[in-house]
């Protein structure tokens, strides 16, 4: 039987999350590296919306990275990451509606207001993104994770996206973190899993 075909991009933090999930799970798949200016017909194909992940199986096509993570797990999950799943995947998604935008218009200021310089970032953006981190990552002062001591799909749904917010201005960020999420973020990032899902694949091309 073929493998799950994966196409992938190695930055996108929805295809690092999948990805973080088929490795916890232990699925295997045919990892196909895109590049998002030049996706390839086939991955268009079989998914028109162009973004990644998407994961294609025996039984069908997943499109959103949250599916991935959910059904790669509910295969096999050693780590418990879907013992709280209703209430985690609520959570990511009011947690996506909050911060993404405000991340993507404090990371790219300029492509939302052309009167700015590139590489500019809009310092508005920032702290309304940080108040949402905030009230999202409190239990982070206390617990080592967002539900105790152990972590769960929230916590895997989320740190690539704060790895991002991260990386803009790291030694703003080194100084100015919410309580807890420097840490909880440096344990992600430094964890063997998270480099392993990292691994630098060529860029797939199809057969000839």
């Amino acid at each position: 039987m073929s493998l799950p075909v994966l196409y992938s991009f190695r930055r996108c933090p929805f295809a690092m999350r999948a990805r973080m999930a088929l490795d916890a799970a232990g699925v295997e798949v045919e990892h196909r590296e895109v590049l998002l200016r030049d996706k390839p017909a086939a991955m268009l194909d079989a998914s028109p919306k162009g973004t990644v992940p998407v994961l294609v199986t025996q039984s069908g096509l997943l499109e959103e990275s949250l599916d991935i993570m959910v059904w790669a797990l509910e295969q096999h999950d050693p780590d418990g990451w879907l013992r709280h799943k209703d209430r985690d995947l609520d959570t990511a998604a009011r947690f996506h509606a909050a911060f993404k935008d405000r991340l993507d218009r404090y990371k790219y200021a300029s492509r939302y207001d052309d009167s700015r310089a590139r590489g500019d970032v809009d310092l508005t953006m920032r702290a309304e993104a940080v108040a949402v981190l905030a009230e999202t990552f409190q239990p982070l002062s206390e617990n080592g994770f967002l539900h105790g001591d152990t972590p769960s799909l929230i916590d895997v749904a989320t740190f690539p996206f704060i790895r991002q917010f991260a990386a803009v201005e790291p030694d703003w960020w080194a100084a100015s973190a919410p309580p807890g999420v420097k840490p909880w973020l440096d344990s992600w990032i430094n964890s063997d899993r998270f480099k392993r899902v990292m691994h630098k694949h060529p860029v797939w091309t199809p057969p000839t």
